[in-house]
């Protein structure tokens, strides 16, 4: 029999975005049940810190990803900047996580201002995208996250958002800087 293990390995390296494991079963031509605990042992194999990178579940599904340590070495080599949030585009995109699905009438109401710029930014980057349209007059537009932003995030869902508690914390321990921008 072939050990299905480093193929899985394979499989997952070669993808640009997460990869299901159902996506995977489909492709060794298997049964999901025998891809779960091979999944589960390459996340363990990867979690031991004896390498760079690690094998994370993310947006429902799993992908190689970088060390957080290591993150810095790994941004000189590309010359890319981190990728930053300005504070508009962060406080929109905390109310639509949280509060989804939502008009745009909805996040203006509950920022104070105009979303129509950085709403459409948060658009343009995939971090959000229009689920339809609500049932009232005028048929506004509602908005959600996306598989994108769950990736960004390193989240398997939604629910591992952090509270709204937890988010105050942080956004108290590390305040956005004049130069950060989306």
């Amino acid at each position: 029999m072939v050990d299905l293990k480093p193929i899985v390995e394979a499989l997952i390296f070669v993808s640009e975005s997460p990869v299901r494991a159902d996506q995977i079963a489909e492709a060794l031509d298997v049964e999901k049940q025998v891809v779960a605990p091979l999944l589960r042992q390459l996340c363990s194999d990867y979690a031991d810190g004896s390498r760079g990178i690690i094998l994370e579940e993310t947006a429902g599904g799993f992908q190689f990803r970088t060390r957080p340590e290591y993150a810095e070495w790994v941004r000189r080599l590309s010359r890319n900047k981190p990728f930053r949030f300005s504070r508009a585009a962060l406080e929109a995109l905390a109310i639509i996580a949280y509060r989804q699905p939502i008009t745009r009438a909805e996040i203006e109401y509950l920022r104070g201002v105009d979303s129509g710029g950085v709403l459409k930014t948060l658009l343009d980057k995939h971090l959000v995208r229009i689920l339809g349209k609500k049932d009232v007059p005028g048929r506004p537009m509602i908005y959600g996250t996306s598989r994108d932003f769950l990736e960004l995030f390193g989240l398997k869902d939604l629910s591992g958002l952090p509270t709204l508690k937890e988010f105050s914390e942080l956004a108290l321990e590390a305040p956005p800087s004049a130069d950060d921008a989306l």
